[in-house]
């Protein structure tokens, strides 16, 4: 999903700078436009409105690059942001697989609980019996203290999560 926002994310910013491009080129010929005009007739009405449009289209263009700028450097934040929250993430799960003591049959299908694939995918993946992934299932939720699948992913969930949720405040 990440992946796909990142996508979408650079679709938007090539498109942003494609259209600020396109602004810039305006821009560059309403003032050589203004520039011929004043030379012509400097007192005209006409001459002076063109000019102040000319100049709001090239502050837009100023205004447009720093903010696409800001918003590029912010995309790179949280990219690189997200990167280390999955490193992390990764490393907080071994930690804990470590601490229990899991063998690293139980690691493996642990972390393919943790993604969310069921018994049956889990067999097929590790080339395993049903049954046999089932028992590892039993023994890792054994081992981590906890009553299934739903409390297992719980545990690490209230790690990315920190203090949790906000309590309501009273009304």
């Amino acid at each position: 999903m990440s992946a796909d926002l990142s996508a979408a994310a650079r679709r938007q910013s090539v498109a942003l700078t494609g259209f600020l491009a396109v602004q810039s080129l305006a821009a560059v010929f309403f003032i050589g436009d203004v520039v011929a005009d004043f030379r012509a007739d400097p007192a005209s009405v006409h001459v002076i409105f063109e000019g102040l449009v000319t100049l709001a289209l090239a502050l837009g263009v100023i205004f447009g690059a720093f903010a696409l700028r800001r918003t590029l450097e912010t995309l790179r934040a949280q990219e690189a942001a997200l990167d280390v929250a999955r490193g992390a993430l990764g490393a907080v799960i071994e930690t804990q697989f470590q601490a229990w003591g899991l063998t690293p049959a139980e690691r493996d299908v642990g972390l393919l609980a943790l993604k969310g694939l069921d018994v049956a995918e889990i067999a097929e993946l590790r080339g395993a019996a049903q049954g046999t992934v089932r028992a590892q299932l039993t023994r890792i939720y054994s081992k981590a203290g906890v009553s299934g699948r739903a409390q297992f992913a719980a545990f690490f969930v209230e790690d990315l999560l920190g203090e949790g949720l906000p309590k309501a405040q009273a009304v």
